[in-house]
């Protein structure tokens, strides 16, 4: 039987009994799923890539319609979101989201952080917000705070 030796928290190389390696293949552990709603379509290759490389698994759409019809197909750990886009915003996808699965984790992408702060708004209260523009470094560590809690 082979040993699974962690070398990182996304991947594991898999040994042989007697420690020799059968195989330098790496492979990811379950990666946590992210759902991503974004309609800039620069801004959304540009996340998917970085969250990818950081090794999340990542299906995006570019309206938050599209986004809400993947989520009640199936779970995600995480909803990373825009606020401002076309057919339903933001706010009504993670309103909605929370209440498909009250456990999601959310964050707002946005231009527009003081509409999703504000206390008035159907927000979920526990979301993260990040202001455009992203760095990516921030992006990755804010979303693995997040999915680590």
């Amino acid at each position: 039987a082979a040993t699974a030796v962690p070398l990182h928290p996304k991947f594991t190389l898999y040994r042989a009994n007697k420690g020799q390696i059968v195989s330098s293949r790496i492979v990811p552990d379950a990666m946590h799923k992210i759902l991503l709603a974004e309609d800039d379509n620069d801004m959304r290759r540009f996340l998917v890539k970085a969250l990818e490389n950081a090794g999340y698994q990542v299906s995006s759409y570019d309206n938050g319609l599209s986004a809400y019809q993947r989520l009640r197909e199936e779970p995600f750990e995480m909803l990373l979101t825009d606020i401002v886009m076309p057919e339903m915003d933001g706010i009504e996808l993670a309103r909605r989201a929370s209440e498909l699965d009250p456990d999601i984790k959310i964050m707002f992408i946005t231009g527009f952080a003081a509409v999703a702060l504000n206390s008035d708004s159907d927000a979920p209260k526990n979301a993260k917000v990040l202001a455009k523009p992203v760095h990516l470094r921030e992006l990755v560590s804010e979303v693995n705070k997040m999915l680590a809690a």
